[in-house]
């Protein structure tokens, strides 16, 4: 039985339990879900539209209240929390104002006469599997598009996340959306395949790691279901001789240490300049010694606990097994001591390929700094990896990063910037990093009906 449980990680203590659902809980909830797809299609699409715009009213005004929910169940420091809050209005906002035209019908030319449309129609009910590192965002990056389109949603959240999970819910229930639009569901993950499986399921979105999404993918595939899948990441973060060293540190330091590090686009691989490696090193190593880790609580704390004491165990496990094997550690280097799944803000140099910190993600506070000669060693060790989700480039030649960009195994480059998220841009990777986009017109793209309409001439 999957436990869906608060067990805040900045003291250990189980706060709440919930109940996983039963299997006749979850038809019923198929049930809902299936019946409201005809109620949400036959709305306007202006009714649709100011149903998200009601969704993003009450995210605003309940901001406090939602922040705090997360910080206790995956420590996420309590001022992040609020900028995630901020980012979920923007996507709700963005597809109100933006998905009207996004669903308008597309005229082609016919060649043998007549004319032809593109109309753009719901599928039906959706699946949306979703992680705990970015509670609310995840979850409206998916559920935001497809309301607007008429598809329904299931969400299934992360065990850790269920107070999060039926604040959503309410939240919807409160905006006057149909009943059985947004449903959540509290299963196990032989419930998810049995409703992978069940023929109201239209199609899967999941966001989490490389084992989960080939599960996902699997079972979808024998069922003929499409599939969005948002996997791991280890970002490089390019630094070039030229780059404005300062700037540079500024934004490794929370591309790389934002949300306790943990997020699939973070920064991780930190490939520097032979040139200027020792002036970034310093500085980074400086500013990094500086952060403060403590009660994700207070306003001031930039790093609160890991999500997990076991998720803290694994990062750890990653750390040492890179010092046994001969890395330097600059800073940190492992769990704070005491209550809490806290681990120190750390940096290492000196990783070889042996070592499962080269290969691995690190889902966590760490840091890896790499030295190259030139620009092609820099691209030549960004792509050696299995992931493709982001990049970041810094120079100040933008020609020459852009050039860089070009080369690199990605879903998105950033340019004297790190990687980051807005309503309006495609979020997405290529080889082990995922399939499909989120955000922008593409998150209205994955999971609709593009019907042809065609008339005699």
């Amino acid at each position: 039985m999957t436990i869906y449980a608060v067990t805040n990680p900045a003291t250990g203590l189980v706060e709440k339990q919930y109940p996983q659902h039963t299997d006749p809980q979850i038809q019923q909830a198929l049930e809902l879900a299936a019946a409201s797809g005809p109620v949400l299609t036959d709305m306007a699409v202006d009714q649709r539209s100011a149903l998200l715009h009601r969704v993003a009213d009450l995210y605003s005004q309940r901001r406090n209240e939602l922040a705090a929910i997360i910080t206790r169940e995956m420590g996420k420091p309590v001022f992040q929390a609020g900028i995630e809050i901020d980012i979920v209005v923007s996507i709700y906002r963005y597809y109100a104002e933006q998905g009207p035209n996004f669903l308008a019908d597309e005229q082609l030319d016919v060649a043998s006469g007549g004319t032809a449309l593109v109309r753009k129609e719901a599928v039906g009910v959706l699946l949306g599997i979703m992680p705990w590192n970015f509670p609310y965002y995840q979850v409206a990056r998916f559920a935001a598009p497809n309301l607007m389109i008429g598809n329904t949603i299931l969400l299934k959240h992360a065990p850790q996340c269920p107070e999060s999970a039926l604040a959503m819910e309410q939240i919807f229930k409160d905006a006057g959306a149909p009943e059985g639009a947004y449903v959540n569901v509290f299963a196990s993950n032989e419930q998810v395949a049995d409703m992978i499986a069940d023929r109201r399921v239209q199609g899967v979105s999941l966001t989490g790691s490389e084992r989960a999404g080939a599960a996902v993918a699997e079972i979808a595939g024998r069922n003929l279901k499409k599939v969005v899948l948002e996997l791991g990441g280890s970002d490089p973060f390019i630094v070039l001789d030229d780059a404005d060293i300062g700037a540079a540190v500024r934004h490794a330091l929370f591309g790389r240490f934002g949300n306790t590090g943990q997020a699939c686009n973070a920064a991780k691989r930190f490939i520097v300049d032979d040139s200027v490696f020792d002036s970034f090193s310093a500085q980074f190593t400086e500013l990094v010694g500086g952060l403060k880790v403590g009660d994700p609580t207070q306003a001031e704390t930039f790093i609160g606990p890991m999500s997990s004491p076991a998720a803290r165990e694994g990062l750890n496990a990653q750390v040492q097994d890179a010092i046994d094997k001969g890395a330097t550690v600059l800073a940190g280097g492992k769990s704070v001591e005491g209550n809490g799944a806290y681990f120190e803000p750390t940096i290492l140099s000196d990783v070889t390929a042996e070592m499962r910190a080269y290969s691995e993600e690190l889902f966590g506070p760490v840091a890896v700094l790499y030295k190259v000669a030139n620009e092609d060693e820099a691209v030549a060790l960004a792509n050696g990896s299995e992931y493709g989700l982001g990049a970041s480039v810094h120079s100040a030649d933008q020609q020459r990063a852009a050039r860089i960009a070009n080369r690199l195994e990605s879903g998105m480059v950033s340019i004297n910037e790190p990687s980051g998220t807005a309503a309006e841009l495609p979020f997405g990777g290529v080889k082990r990093s995922g399939i499909g986009r989120e955000l922008g017109k593409y998150g209205m793209e994955e999971f609709v009906n593009r019907k042809l309409v065609k008339y005699a001439k």
